[in-house]
């Protein structure tokens, strides 16, 4: 009897260790007992297993414990989502009761400059590019109204100052004959403007600069006026009618001063000193001007000046 006893209690204690199948659900009328607690140490080590709430006596109320201890996961999710929904309305809770406009909503930063509605006086000097011979400096300015931010209309005004090239002198001490060429004397435009391109760059990675590109065109008058080869000649003035268009660049610097380059093209039919001698002896100006020969002119300069805006300040008068 020792010996079995023996025999019995090695294999209970050698049973953890063995890999067993789940256990099987006991019937309804076993009594506690070994197996019951045997069946309650399983329902305590795994409480979602189905054994325990299947075990009667002392198991089953040890299951009803595990249950209110751990809750359902469905219950536990509903917690959370009423916990997640209270926050919100913690955080959000002033803009629901305030309706969210689009002016709330920042998308792009403003414009750094506007010239809706100002005036813009532009002082500037010029220089004339395509004309080898005879070469005319310029000083003259502008006056401007910016019906739109994009869009102005003006008056210009320009008074020329001329100076002869080498060429001039080398044709004539190598051919032997002076270039017939003409000086200007004044020109006045009335000019549109429109800016399409606008934008920025960084200047030596230390501070962000504005600029913009816009195009010019206008209609205009203007005076040029014979050099005479032949100084017994008897010199004429022109009245020139001047279309002009043109391209510039404009960067700013304040809210009231901007620096701009550009170039223009002054197009008009000019009128020079005949090639040939007039028949007359001593021709009269408006004779040697009958008789003079046309070309058409395409003179060309380049303008850089700076630009003073009135009134000195803008406002902002919608939303970003």
């Amino acid at each position: 009897m020792i010996v079995a006893l023996a025999l019995v209690g090695s294999t209970a204690l050698a049973a953890p260790k063995k890999k067993k199948p789940a256990p099987k659900p006991a019937p309804a009328n076993t009594g506690g007992g070994g197996s019951g607690d045997s069946g309650e140490i399983e329902m305590d080590s795994s409480p979602s297993s189905g054994s325990g709430s299947a075990s009667a006596g002392t198991g089953s109320d040890s299951g009803e414990i595990e249950m209110d201890e751990n809750p359902k996961q469905g219950d536990l999710s509903a917690d959370l989502a009423a916990s997640d929904q209270n926050n919100a309305t913690v955080q959000t809770g002033p803009l629901k009761r305030t309706p969210i406009s689009w002016k709330d909503i920042i998308v792009v930063i403003r414009k750094p400059f506007l010239k809706l509605h100002r005036v813009e006086l532009n002082p500037y000097v010029g220089v004339t590019m395509n004309d080898n011979m005879i070469t005319h400096e310029t000083g003259g300015a502008e006056l401007a109204y910016w019906l739109t931010d994009v869009l102005a209309i003006g008056v210009e005004g320009m008074y020329y100052i001329h100076q002869f090239g080498e060429p001039y002198d080398l044709v004539a001490r190598q051919a032997r004959r002076l270039p017939t060429v003409n000086q200007y004397n004044w020109s006045g435009a009335l000019d549109f403007h429109y800016v399409p391109v606008y934008g920025k760059f960084a200047l030596l990675d230390r501070k962000l600069l504005q600029w913009e590109i816009g195009f010019t065109a206008g209609i205009g008058v203007g005076q040029s006026q014979v050099v005479p080869r032949d100084k017994t000649f008897p010199g004429f003035t022109n009245l020139l009618i001047e279309p002009n268009i043109g391209v510039n660049m404009r960067f700013f610097i304040t809210k009231w001063l901007t620096l701009q380059l550009g170039l223009r093209d002054y197009i008009f039919l000019d009128h020079f000193e005949p090639t040939d001698r007039s028949p007359k002896k001593d021709p009269t100006s408006d004779e040697a001007k009958a008789d003079a020969d046309s070309s058409l002119i395409n003179n060309i300069m380049f303008q850089i000046g700076l630009s003073f805006w009135l009134p000195t300040s803008f406002e902002y008068t919608t939303f970003r």
